[in-house]
């Protein structure tokens, strides 16, 4: 089992910045690639980013690219995700997740841990 934790959420106006954080712990952390997620009331949950068990690599949606950046470190158990210039569509609630396999990590199958979830408020 790998428990995760999320914080750092809350209102922020848009052209604004937050950064979320999610605590692991459990099982070995560098043994899962990361995700986040992101699910707006009345609609399904979408892919955010991703990154690898290092933290090499990583992927972001069309939406978010060049704005959010998604960091872990493996000594603290932790994840990161950076967000900048923050929109009105951006308004979530953000999901941390972890899975095992080494798919993309675009699809909300693919994760065999989620978090219980961080709200995001961007004012217009």
């Amino acid at each position: 089992q790998v428990q995760l934790v999320e914080s750092g959420g809350g209102l922020v106006q848009a052209g604004g910045s937050l950064r979320l954080s999610c605590a692991a712990s459990g099982r070995t952390f560098s043994n899962y690639h990361m995700g986040w997620l992101r699910q707006a009331p009345g609609k399904e949950r979408e892919f955010v980013a991703a990154i690898s068990r290092s933290g090499g690599s990583t992927d972001y949606a069309d939406s978010v690219k060049g704005r959010f950046m998604f960091s872990r470190d493996n000594a603290k158990n932790t994840v990161y995700l950076q967000m900048a210039n923050l929109k009105p569509e951006d308004t979530a609630i953000y999901y941390c997740a972890a899975r095992s396999s080494s798919w993309s990590g675009r699809n909300k199958y693919e994760y065999d841990y989620w978090g219980q979830g961080t709200q995001v408020t961007v004012s217009s």
